[in-house]
C-alpha cells in the first residue's frame, strides 16, 4: 500500500532526472574551445551564456508584467521579451529601446558593435576579430593614437599632438623621444628659446631632443649657456655677449677674464706655447662632441630588443617568406595556365558532354531530393509530435510536482516519511524496469534512436553533397552562359558564311557569264588584231618617212593657222571695244583725280586755317576722316590699272601668236625645201655607185635630224601658244571689262558722295578764313562735319556691295589687296565717325536715330549712359513749353525702354522694365538753375534699381558739383528684354511715324546734345543711322569749353582696341644715341595688348602685355635670331587699372634693359647693332603688319584697350592725336570703361570682397553668369555655422541660405547664354529670381533680423579658398551688385577687390551656344532601305566644312611654328575631329547629361575608322542596368539600349570600317529605337515599356569607356577603345563640346603616320607602370622628333623633395637632378637645329651621383654630391609633360613637348605607352604624324 500510495510522487521526479542527464550529456559532448589572442579571448562557456539563456525562454512569449524578462532578454513596448541583440559582448540591454548596456571585451556603441577609440576591430563578424588596441605603434603597451583605421589593408593611425608617421612611430615636429621604446614617450623640445623664431616648432633632434642651430652666441644640449668666449644669461635675460679679453677665455657668467693656464716646466726644451680662442673652442667642441656620441650610445642601447619588437621581426620575414613562394607558386600556375589554355578547345567539347551528363544528374538529384523533401517533411512532424508529447509530459511531472507537495501537506507527512516513501518509489522504479515489457520498449527505443542517428548522418552527407553542388551551379551557368555567346558568335558568323556562299555562288554565276562573254570579245579581238596588224604591215611598206614628217608639219601649219585667225578676230574686236572703254575710264579717272587733288589742296588750306583754333583735336578728326575718299579714289585708280595690264597681257600674248605663226610659215617652207632636196638626192642615188650611195646617205640623215630638230622647235612654239589659249584670254578680257565697268559705276558713286564734300570743304575754307575768334565759323564748320559724316555712312554699304561684287571678278592679287586697303579704311572711318566727339544742335523739330553699335544682350541687367547737354534758354519755344523729350532707348513696340526728359523743371529718368513706368526727377537742381554752357548726365539701370547723376562743371576751375538721385521698379521685372532688330535708339527727338510712350510723349529737345559712353563703349551721334530735320547750316553744333571735364582728357588718350597711333619719322624729335629710350604711362584692366611696335623688313621691336605682365621681343638683324625680354618673375602687373609707368632703355646699341614705375625690371645683352627704325606705332598697328612676317614673333595680335598718356622718345613729348596717320583713338580715360565688370573663372580661380553688413540677416544682390559646365561655386559667404551660396547643380541654380534649399525649376542654365540671378534675403522670406522665373521659401531665423556681424566678413565670387561641396565655377560673372551700408547700390568693379585668384577681368572665352543639327526623319521600317548592295560613302576627310574665312583662320593657327623648328608646331588635321585609340581606354567623358534625355534621346555624330571593333558612345545608369550605346562588331554599326528588361539591338548590313567619313545619328525614342546612316539607311525597331523608368547618370562616354564600364551589356572585343576618329557630335540638336576629362585623346591628323607617341600642343603626358622606375642606378634611351624648341622630356619625384628632370630649352637638352642634398645638372646643346624635322637619339645614364646626357653622340657628364644616406624610390615617371604641381620653382621650362617619342627603354627594357598607367591629355599612342 505504501509503494501504491508513493508511486505518483517518486515516478515524475525520476523520469526528470533522467531527461536532465541525458541533455547534460549531449550538451558536454558537443563543448569545444576557442583560442582567442590577447585579453579578448574568452572560452565556450563564456561565449555562449548568453546564447542557452536565450534558448530557455521562446522568443516573443507573453511575460506577466510583475516577472520581467530573464537575462539577455528585454521588454518590448508590446510587452513581449526579446533576445538582446549586443553580438555576445553583453549580458543586459534597456527595455523598450533594447540599447545594450555594460559593453565587454573593448566594445561599445547601442549594440555593442564598435570599436572605442583607439582599438581596432570587426565586432560583427565574432570572435577572432574582436576589438584590439591600435598598433601605433605597438598594441597595448605603446598606443600613440586617438583612433585607427583600415585602408588598403593595413591600419592607418590617427596620431596623438605629439606623434607622427603612419603608425605613430615617430615624433612630431617640435619633439623628441622614441615611440618604439616601451615606456618612452615623445616630450617637447626646450631650447630655452634660443632656436630660429621663424619656424613653426623648436628645432632639435627627433630622439634625443639636443637642440640644433642655437642662436643668440649660445651652445649647449638646450642652447642654455653661453658660447665660448661669450658671457651672460643664454636661458633668461638671452644676453651673451662677446668677451673683451684680447681672445682669451672669460667667465661664461661674469665676463671675468681669465688668467693663461700656468706653465708647466717639463723639463725637455720643448718651448711653451699659449692656446689661443682657437683652441680653447676646439676643446669645446671636442667635449660636445663626446657628449653627443654618449648619449647616441645611451640611445642605440635603450633601443628595444624584447619581445613586441622579435615579433614583428618574425612576422615580417615570415610574410617575405610566404610572398616568395606565393610569387614562385604563381610563376609555376602561369606556366600550368599556359598548357591549360592549349588544352582548353579539347576540354570543351567534354564540358558539353558533361554539362549533358551532369543535367541528367541534376534531374535524378532533384526527384530524389522531392522524396527525401516528403520524408524529411514527415520526419520533421514526427519530431513537432515528440516535442509536443515532451511538453506534455513536462506538464504532467509538474502537475504530480504540485500533487506530491499537496499530498504531503494533506497526509501531514514528516521528512522522514516522505524521505522512507521516495526510497520505497524507487525500488518500485528499479523493479518496474526490470519488467519484461518496459525492457522491449527501451531495446526498442534504442535501436529506434541508432536509426535515427544513421539517417540524420545520411541526411547530412546529402545536404554537404547539395550544397557542394549548388556551389558549383553558378560556374556550369557562366560556363553554359559563355558556350551560349560563343555559340551565338558562332550562328552569326556561320549566317555571314552562309550569305558569303550565296553572294559567291551568284558572283561565280556572274562571272561564269562574263567568262563567256569576254571570250566571244576576245575571239572578235584577235580577229581584229590581225587585221590591223595587217593594216600595219600595208601601211608601213607604203609611207616613207619624208612623206610622213611632210604631213604632220601640214597638219600642225593647219592648226596654228586656225588659232592664229581665231586670236586675230578676237584681237580686233576686243582691241576696238578696249579703245572705246579706256577712253571713257580715263576720262573717269582723270575726272576723280583732278577732284581727288582739288579735295586734297582744299584739306591743306582748311587744316592751315584751323591750326591753333581747334581746341580739342576733334575737328580735325572729322576732317580727316573725309581725305579716305582720296585713298579711295587712288584705289579705284590702281584697279583701272590693273585692267589696263591685263588688256596689255592680252596684247602681249597676241603679239607672241602673230610671233609663232612668222615662226611656223618660215619653218614650213625651210621643210619643203629640205623635203626637195631629198626628194632629188634619192632620184640621184638610184643612178650613183655606192660611194655616192653613202654619201648620199649621210646627207640625208643629217638632213632628217635637223627635220626633227626644226619639228621640236616647232612643238614647243605649239605649247608656248596654247598656255595662252583664246578660251581663257577671252575669259579673262571679260573680266577684266567687268571690273572696269564696276570702277566706272564705283568712281561714279564716289564722286557723287565728294562732290557735296567740295562744297563744304569750300565753306569751311572761307569760314576759317573770315575766323574772328567767334563761334559761328567754328559751328558750322561742325555740322560740315556732321553732313559729311552722314553721307560717309550712306555712300559705305553700296560701295561695300560693289567692292564685294569686283572683288569675286578680279582674280589679281593688286586689285583683290587694293579693295581690301577699301574695307579697311571704311571701317577704320567708322570707328573715327563713332569717335567724333562733337555735339549736335537741336530745334525741337530734329531727331537722330543712333547705331548704340553693342549688343543688345549686354543691355539686359546692366545698362549705363553718359552724355553732355545744354540748353538753348534764350530760346522762345523753350520758354512757352519747358517739357522736353531728350532720349529714347529701347523696343519699338515701346514695352522695355529707357529714357530721359524735362518736366516740371526737373530732369527725369524714365525706364520701363515690362511693367509699370519708374520715374527718376532730379529734383536737387532744377534745370531752370542749370549753367548756359555743358553739364554731364550719367544714367544708370543694374536689376530693378535705377540711377541719375548730374555734373556741372566750373568755367575757372576744376572743381565740379554733383547731384544724385536713385529709385527702384516695384513690378517682378529687372531685365530690360529688348531684341536687336526691334531696337532703336533716337535722341533729340522721334521721328512722325514713332509712337513714344506717355511718360516721354513730349515736344523735341531744343539745344545741343553729345553723347559719350553706352555701357563700357565710346559713343557718338556721327554714328547715326538716320537723322530727320537737321539743318547745319541754320542749326551749327555748340562749342565746349576746353575746361570743362578735361582734368584727364587733356593728357590721355583712350584706345578701344581697334585704332592706334602712329609717329612718323621720330627722329625729328630725336636721334637714336648711345642711350636710346621711350617712355609711356598705361592704364588698362585688360590681359593682352600691344603697347609699342616698330618694323622695317623682317627687323621688329614688339612692347606687348601678356596675361597682364610685359613682354619685349626684337631682332634688329641678330645672327642669333631675335630677343625675348619677358617679365618671368611677375615682378610688375599691368593689368589693375591704375595708371604704370613704362620705360625702354636700349644702353649702348647692345643691351636693352626695362623699367616699369622706376623699377628695374630685367635687362638682356644682344650683339651691338643700332635701332633701324623711324616709325612707331602704339597700341596696335595696321592689319597688313600685324600679318606680316613679323605675326610669328608677335605674342598676339590684340589691340591695346585702355589709356595711355606721356608717350616720349629721347625725352620728347609726342601729340599722338596730331600725329599724321593715327586712327580709332580719342581724348579722354573714361572711368566706365575701365572697371573690371566682368570676370572670367577656370575652376580653380575666385575673387573675395569684404563688407560689415550681414548677408544673412537684409540682403540683396543679383549677377549675370554664363557656362556649359553644370555644376560649380557661383557665391559665397558665411557667418559662423550659417552659409548663404549660389551655386549650379546639374544644370540648376540653387540658393542655400542658412541649410533653407531654393532651386530653379529649369536644368538648362548651361547653355552658354547669358543668365540673371537676383537673391534676396529678408526677415519673412528667401526668394531666388533667375531671368525674372522667382522662387521663394519662408525664412525660418526670424531673430536674425537686424543683426550685424561685429567683424567684417569676406564674401566670393566663383568659388571659395574654404573647403565646400561645390567645386569652383568656370564661366564668366559680370554685373554684380548688392546692398551695402556704406554705398549706394552699383556694379561691381573686380579689379577692387583684395583678393584675385587666377582670375581674368577682360573676355569671356565660353563658347556660343550651338546651331541645332537639321534631319529628315524616315518612315518606320525594320529593314534598310534603298539599294542594299549600294554603299554611299563620302570623299575621304571630307566632312562638312566651315565657311572659308574660318577654314584660313584656323588653318592659319593651326599651321602656326615655332621659328626654330622646320615642322609646324601643330600638324595638319580635320577641325573639330579627334582621334581615338591607342589604349584601351582613350576617352572623352562629358558630366552633363540633358534632364529630358530619358525622353527623347537623339544623338548624331561622324566617323572614319578603320577598325573592326570599338566602342563609340555609351551612357548607362550606376548599376549600368539602363544603358545606350553605339559601337563597331566585326565592321558593323550597333546601336544597342535597353527597354525595361528588353535589349533592343539594331545593326547595320553594310562594314562601315572603309576608311571614308560616315555621318551616323541614333535614336531613342519612346517606343522605337531608329539608325540612320549617311542619311539614306534608315533601320528601325519598334519596342514596348515605360520610358519614365529609364534614367541614366553622368559621365557621357566618347570613343572608349572607362576601365571595367560596359562590360555587362557590351560584347568585350567592342567595349575597348574605338580606333578612328570622330566628329561633330550633337545631342538633341546641340553639340556637345568642352570634355570635363580627356584619356589619350588628339586632333584627327591629316597625311601620312608611323610609329611613335605624338605629344600635342594641347598638353598631356603618360605615367609609366610601377614596374619601371628612376632609382640611383638606370640607362634611359629615347629617339625625339620635336615641334617645339622647348618642353619636358621626363620627369621622375619622389615625396622626401628628390627628382630627376629632363627637359629641352631653345634647343638645348638639360637633365637636373636634386639627390637630397642640392641641385645638380648638365646639358647638350648641338651645332644643328634639335627641331630640324628629323629624328633624334638621347640617352641619360645615372650611377649614383653621376649622370651622362648623350645627345646624337655629342656626350657631357656631371658629379653631384655624394648622398650617404640614399635610398631608391619607386615612384611615377611622367613622360612628356608633369602635372604643374610638382614642378619646382628651379626649372628653367614648364612646358609640355610638342613632338613626337619613339624607341623608349629604361635599362635595356623597351616601354610600352600603350599599357601605361595613365595617358592624360592629348596624347597619340603608336601613331605620330609624319609631317
Amino acid at each position: 500500500m505504501a509503494l501504491i500510495s508513493a508511486w505518483p510522487l517518486f515516478f515524475p521526479i525520476l523520469f526528470f532526472l533522467r531527461c536532465f542527464s541525458s541533455s547534460t550529456a549531449s550538451s558536454s559532448g558537443g563543448a569545444f574551445q576557442f583560442d582567442i589572442e590577447g585579453s579578448s579571448a574568452v572560452s565556450v562557456h563564456e561565449a555562449t551564456v548568453i546564447r542557452g539563456q536565450q534558448q530557455a525562454v521562446a522568443t516573443g512569449s507573453w511575460v506577466p508584467f510583475a516577472e520581467g524578462c530573464q537575462e539577455g532578454f528585454y521588454r518590448t513596448t508590446f510587452g513581449k521579451c526579446s533576445p538582446c541583440n549586443c553580438n555576445g559582448n553583453a549580458n543586459r540591454c534597456l527595455d523598450g529601446s533594447g540599447i545594450c548596456v555594460g559593453c565587454q571585451r573593448n566594445t561599445t556603441g547601442e549594440h555593442c558593435d564598435q570599436c572605442p577609440d583607439g582599438f581596432i576591430g570587426d565586432v560583427v563578424r565574432g570572435v577572432p576579430t574582436f576589438c584590439q588596441p591600435c598598433p601605433c605603434p605597438l598594441p597595448g603597451t605603446a598606443n600613440f593614437a586617438d583612433s585607427c583605421y583600415r585602408k588598403n589593408g593595413s591600419v592607418r593611425c590617427v596620431c596623438k599632438e605629439n606623434y607622427a608617421g603612419p603608425n605613430c612611430e615617430r615624433c612630431a615636429p617640435g619633439y623628441y623621444g622614441n615611440p618604439l621604446l616601451i615606456g618612452s614617450t615623445c616630450k617637447k623640445c626646450d631650447c630655452s628659446g634660443n632656436s630660429d623664431p621663424n619656424l613653426i616648432f623648436e628645432d632639435c633632434d627627433e630622439v634625443t631632443g639636443q637642440c640644433r642651430n642655437c642662436l643668440r652666441n649660445t651652445t649647449g644640449f638646450n642652447c642654455e649657456r653661453c658660447s665660448p668666449g661669450y658671457y651672460g644669461d643664454a636661458r633668461f635675460a638671452k644676453n651673451c655677449t662677446e668677451c673683451n679679453c684680447g681672445g682669451r677665455m672669460c667667465d661664461s657668467q661674469t665676463g671675468e677674464c681669465l688668467a693663461d693656464s700656468p706653465v708647466v716646466s717639463t723639463g725637455t726644451d720643448c718651448p711653451t706655447i699659449s692656446c689661443d680662442k682657437c683652441i680653447w673652442d676646439l676643446t669645446d667642441d671636442i667635449q660636445l662632441a663626446v657628449l653627443a656620441i654618449d648619449e647616441s650610445k645611451t640611445t642605440l642601447l635603450s633601443i628595444s630588443t624584447g619581445v613586441a619588437a622579435q615579433k614583428r621581426l618574425n612576422d615580417l620575414n615570415l610574410t617575405a617568406t610566404y610572398l616568395q613562394a606565393a610569387m614562385s607558386e604563381k610563376k609555376n600556375h602561369s606556366v600550368t595556365w599556359t598548357f591549360q589554355v592549349d588544352d582548353a578547345a579539347d576540354e570543351m567539347n567534354d564540358l558539353l558532354r558533361e554539362a549533358e551528363t551532369l543535367e541528367d544528374q541534376g534531374n535524378q538529384a532533384s526527384s530524389k531530393g522531392l522524396l527525401i523533401q516528403k520524408e524529411t517533411t514527415k520526419t520533421n512532424n514526427r519530431a513537432t509530435q515528440l516535442i509536443q508529447q515532451l511538453h506534455n509530459m513536462k506538464d504532467n511531472i509538474q502537475e504530480i510536482s504540485s500533487k506530491m507537495k499537496y499530498y504531503a501537506i494533506q497526509q501531514e507527512l514528516s521528512p522522514e516519511e516522505i524521505a522512507q516513501k521516495l526510497s520505497v518509489a524507487e525500488e518500485m522504479l528499479k523493479e518496474i524496469k526490470r519488467r519484461k515489457p518496459f525492457t522491449n520498449h527501451r531495446q526498442l527505443a534504442a535501436e529506434e534512436e541508432d536509426a535515427a542517428e544513421d539517417l540524420l548522418q545520411r541526411v547530412e552527407e546529402f545536404h554537404e553533397r547539395y550544397n557542394d553542388t549548388r556551389s558549383l551551379v553558378s560556374d556550369v551557368k557562366e560556363q553554359f552562359h559563355e558556350y551560349d555567346m560563343k555559340l551565338s558568335d558562332l550562328e552569326e558568323t556561320v549566317n555571314q558564311a552562309f550569305d558569303y556562299v550565296i553572294r559567291t555562288e551568284d558572283m561565280n554565276q556572274e562571272n561564269t557569264a562574263n567568262l563567256q562573254k569576254h571570250e566571244k570579245q576576245h575571239e572578235k579581238i584577235k580577229e581584229q588584231v590581225d587585221e590591223v596588224n595587217g593594216i600595219l604591215l600595208s601601211a608601213t611598206t607604203t609611207l616613207a618617212g619624208p612623206q610622213k614628217i611632210n604631213s604632220e608639219l601640214s597638219e600642225v601649219i593647219k592648226n596654228v593657222s586656225g588659232f592664229y585667225a581665231e586670236i586675230d578676230g578676237a584681237k580686233k574686236e576686243l582691241q576696238e571695244k578696249i579703245a572705246n572703254l579706256s577712253l571713257f575710264d580715263d576720262d573717269l579717272v582723270e575726272k576723280a583725280m583732278h577732284h581727288a587733288h582739288n579735295l586734297r589742296g582744299l584739306a591743306d588750306e582748311l587744316d592751315r586755317n584751323l591750326h591753333g583754333v581747334d581746341t580739342n583735336g576733334l575737328v580735325q578728326r572729322a576732317i580727316n576722316a573725309s581725305n579716305v575718299y582720296e585713298n579711295i579714289a587712288s584705289y579705284i585708280e590702281e584697279a583701272n590699272k590693273a585692267a589696263l595690264l591685263a588688256l596689255n597681257t592680252t596684247n602681249r600674248v597676241n603679239d607672241a601668236a602673230v610671233g609663232i605663226d612668222t615662226q611656223v610659215i618660215y619653218h614650213k617652207g625651210k621643210s619643203e625645201e629640205l623635203l626637195n632636196r631629198a626628194m632629188q638626192l634619192q632620184q640621184t642615188a638610184d643612178y650613183s655607185n655606192d660611194l655616192t650611195v653613202a654619201d648620199t646617205s649621210r646627207h640625208v640623215n643629217g638632213t632628217l635630224a635637223r627635220m626633227n630638230a626644226l619639228r621640236g622647235q616647232l612643238m614647243r612654239a605649239i605649247t608656248k601658244m596654247q598656255s595662252a589659249e583664246p578660251v581663257e584670254a577671252r575669259q579673262r578680257l571679260e573680266q577684266a571689262k567687268q571690273k572696269t565697268a564696276q570702277a566706272e559705276s564705283t568712281t561714279t558713286t564716289v564722286n557723287q558722295a565728294t562732290t557735296p564734300m567740295d562744297e563744304n570743304v569750300r565753306l569751311w575754307s572761307q569760314n576759317m578764313q573770315d575766323f574772328q575768334h567767334s563761334s559761328a565759323a567754328y559751328k558750322s564748320a561742325m555740322h560740315s562735319a556732321g553732313d559729311a559724316v552722314q553721307k560717309l555712312e550712306e555712300v559705305f554699304p553700296q560701295l561695300l556691295n560693289k567692292l564685294h561684287t569686283v572683288e569675286q571678278k578680279a582674280p589679281a592679287n593688286n586689285i583683290s589687296s587694293s579693295i581690301r586697303r577699301i574695307r579697311e579704311l571704311i571701317a577704320q572711318t567708322r570707328s573715327v565717325a563713332s569717335k567724333v566727339q562733337v555735339s549736335m544742335t537741336f530745334g525741337g523739330q530734329s531727331a537722330v536715330e543712333v547705331n548704340p553699335k553693342i549688343n543688345v544682350e549686354e543691355l539686359k541687367s546692366f545698362t549705363s549712359m553718359s552724355l553732355y547737354i545744354k540748353l538753348q534758354k534764350d530760346n522762345p519755344q523753350l520758354a512757352a513749353s519747358p517739357d522736353r523729350f531728350i532720349l529714347y532707348l529701347g523696343s519699338k513696340n515701346v514695352k522695355n525702354y529707357m529714357g530721359l526728359a524735362i518736366k516740371n523743371d526737373n530732369l527725369v529718368y524714365i525706364y520701363n522694365l515690362g511693367g509699370q513706368d519708374v520715374e527718376i526727377p532730379l529734383d536737387s537742381k532744377p534745370v531752370s538753375t542749370w549753367p548756359s554752357y555743358f553739364s554731364i548726365i550719367k544714367i544708370e539701370r543694374i536689376g530693378r534699381h535705377g540711377k541719375i547723376l548730374l555734373t556741372v562743371p566750373s568755367l575757372s576751375s576744376t572743381a565740379e558739383e554733383k547731384f544724385i538721385k536713385t529709385g527702384e521698379t516695384l513690378g517682378p521685372g529687372s531685365l530690360l528684354n529688348l531684341e536687336p532688330e526691334n531696337t532703336v535708339f533716337y535722341v533729340g527727338g522721334v521721328p512722325s511715324d514713332f509712337k513714344l510712350p506717355p511718360s516721354l510723349d513730349l515736344p523735341g529737345f531744343i539745344g545741343c546734345l553729345e553723347l559719350a559712353t553706352l555701357n563700357d563703349d565710346v559713343i557718338s551721334l556721327y554714328n547715326f543711322r538716320n537723322v530727320y530735320n537737321i539743318d547745319t547750316t541754320t542749326s551749327p553744333p555748340c562749342a565746349r569749353n576746353k575746361l570743362a571735364f578735361t582734368q584727364s582728357r587733356a593728357v590721355s588718350y583712350f584706345f578701344d582696341g581697334s585704332g592706334y597711333a602712329v609717329a612718323r619719322n621720330i627722329e625729328r624729335r630725336g636721334r637714336f644715341s648711345q642711350v636710346t629710350r621711350f617712355d609711356i604711362e598705361v592704364r588698362t584692366p585688360t590681359d593682352n595688348g600691344l603697347i609699342l611696335l616698330m618694323v622695317n623688313g623682317s627687323m621688329f621691336f614688339s612692347l606687348e602685355m601678356h596675361n597682364g605682365f610685359l613682354y619685349l621681343r626684337y631682332d634688329f638683324g641678330f645672327s642669333t635670331g631675335p630677343m625675348l625680354l619677358e617679365d618671368s618673375m611677375k615682378k610688375a602687373q599691368i593689368n589693375d587699372a591704375k595708371f604704370h609707368e613704362i620705360s625702354i632703355i636700349y644702353h649702348n646699341s647692345k643691351k636693352m634693359i626695362l623699367v616699369v614705375d622706376r623699377r628695374h625690371i630685367k635687362s638682356v645683352d644682344n650683339e651691338r647693332t643700332a635701332m633701324p627704325f623711324t616709325d612707331i606705332y602704339i597700341g596696335g598697328a595696321p592689319a597688313e603688319i600685324l600679318q606680316s612676317s613679323i605675326s610669328s614673333h608677335l605674342a598676339g595680335s590684340i589691340g591695346f584697350k585702355g589709356c595711355m598718356k606721356g608717350f616720349q622718345f629721347q625725352k620728347k613729348d609726342f601729340n599722338l592725336l596730331e600725329e599724321p596717320g593715327t586712327l580709332g583713338i580719342s581724348y579722354g580715360c573714361p572711368e566706365d570703361s575701365l572697371m573690371s565688370r566682368k570676370a572670367y573663372f577656370n575652376g580653380e580661380s575666385f575673387i573675395a570682397s569684404s563688407q560689415k553688413v550681414s548677408l544673412l540677416s537684409e540682403f540683396e544682390g543679383g549677377f549675370n553668369f554664363r557656362t556649359l559646365q553644370p555644376n560649380g561655386l557661383l557665391f559665397y559667404y558665411s557667418e559662423g555655422s550659417d552659409v548663404l551660396s549660389i551655386s549650379m547643380d546639374r544644370g540648376a541654380v540653387v540658393l542655400n541660405a542658412s541649410g533653407i534649399k531654393i532651386q530653379s525649376p529649369d536644368r538648362n542654365y548651361n547653355d552658354g547664354k547669358t543668365h540673371f540671378i537676383i537673391t534676396s534675403v529678408t526677415p519673412e522670406r528667401y526668394e531666388l529670381s533667375v531671368d525674372d522665373k522667382k522662387q521663394s521659401k519662408k525664412n525660418p531665423a526670424k531673430d536674425r533680423a537686424g543683426k550685424s556681424p561685429d567683424s567684417i566678413k569676406k564674401f566670393y565670387f566663383g568659388g571659395s579658398p574654404l573647403k565646400t561641396q561645390q567645386a569652383n565655377f568656370t564661366g564668366c560673372i559680370s554685373n554684380a551688385y548688392f546692398t551695402r551700408l556704406d554705398q549706394e547700390v552699383e556694379v561691381e568693379d573686380f579689379q577692387r577687390y583684395s583678393e584675385k585668384v587666377q582670375t581674368s577681368f577682360y573676355g569671356c572665352p565660353v563658347e556660343s551656344p550651338p546651331v541645332a543639327l537639321l534631319h529628315k526623319k524616315g518612315k518606320n521600317s525594320s529593314k534598310a532601305k534603298g539599294n542594299r548592295n549600294k554603299k554611299v560613302g563620302r570623299d575621304k576627310d571630307k566632312i562638312s566644312q566651315p565657311s572659308t574665312g574660318l577654314k584660313k583662320m584656323y588653318q592659319e593657327v593651326n599651321m602656326q611654328k615655332d621659328p626654330q623648328c622646320q615642322l609646324p608646331m601643330n600638324p595638319k588635321a580635320t577641325e573639330n575631329a579627334y582621334q581615338f585609340g591607342g589604349t584601351a581606354n582613350s576617352r572623352q567623358e562629358f558630366d552633363h547629361i540633358p534632364k529630358d534625355l530619358s525622353e527623347r534621346a537623339q544623338f548624331s555624330i561622324s566617323l572614319k575608322t578603320l577598325s573592326s571593333h570599338g566602342m563609340i558612345f555609351y551612357v548607362s545608369d550606376q548599376k549600368e542596368t539602363n544603358f545606350m550605346a553605339l559601337f563597331v562588331a566585326h565592321g558593323r554599326l550597333i546601336f544597342m539600349f535597353n527597354a525595361g528588361h528588353q535589349k533592343i539591338r539594331i545593326k547595320s548590313q553594310e562594314k562601315y570600317n572603309d576608311g571614308l567619313w560616315h555621318n551616323v545619328i541614333f535614336i531613342r525614342g519612346k517606343n522605337i529605337g531608329r539608325l540612320i546612316i549617311d542619311g539614306l539607311r534608315v533601320l528601325e525597331e519598334p519596342f514596348s515599356g515605360n520610358t519614365n523608368t529609364w534614367q541614366v547618370t553622368e559621365p557621357l562616354y566618347i570613343g572608349g569607356v572607362a576601365p571595367g564600364k560596359a562590360v555587362k551589356n557590351i560584347q568585350i572585343n567592342s567595349v575597348y577603345s574605338f580606333s578612328g576618329c570622330l566628329s561633330n557630335l550633337q545631342l538633341n540638336g546641340r553639340s556637345i563640346t568642352s570634355a570635363s576629362q580627356t584619356f589619350s585623346v588628339t586632333p584627327c591628323f591629316e597625311g601620312p603616320s608611323e610609329a611613335g607617341t605624338y605629344f600635342s600642343s594641347e598638353g598631356g603626358y603618360v605615367v609609366l607602370d610601377e614596374s619601371f622606375s628612376l632609382g640611383l642606378k638606370f640607362e634611359v634611351v629615347f629617339e625625339i622628333r620635336p615641334r617645339s624648341s622647348s618642353g619636358i622630356l621626363l620627369h621622375g619625384h619622389s615625396v622626401n623633395g628628390e627628382y630627376l628632370n629632363m627637359h629641352m630649352r631653345n634647343g638645348q637638352v638639360t637633365v637636373k637632378l636634386n639627390n637630397g642634398i642640392r641641385d645638380f645638372s648638365t646639358s647638350v646643346t648641338l651645332k644643328q637645329s634639335l627641331c630640324d624635322g628629323r629624328w633624334h637619339r638621347i640617352a641619360v645614364i645615372r650611377d649614383a651621383n653621376v649622370v651622362q646626357l648623350d645627345v646624337d653622340s655629342e656626350v657631357n657628364h656631371v658629379v653631384g654630391p655624394l648622398n650617404p644616406k640614399a635610398i631608391d624610390h619607386r615612384e611615377p615617371v611622367f613622360i612628356g609633360g608633369v602635372p604643374e604641381s610638382l614642378l619646382t620653382s628651379s626649372l628653367t621650362t614648364r612646358n609640355s613637348f610638342i613632338g613626337c617619342i619613339r624607341n623608349f627603354m629604361i635599362d635595356e627594357k623597351p616601354v610600352s605607352f600603350s599599357k601605361a598607367a595613365l595617358v592624360s591629355g592629348a596624347v597619340s599612342i603608336n601613331s605620330c604624324p609624319a609631317a
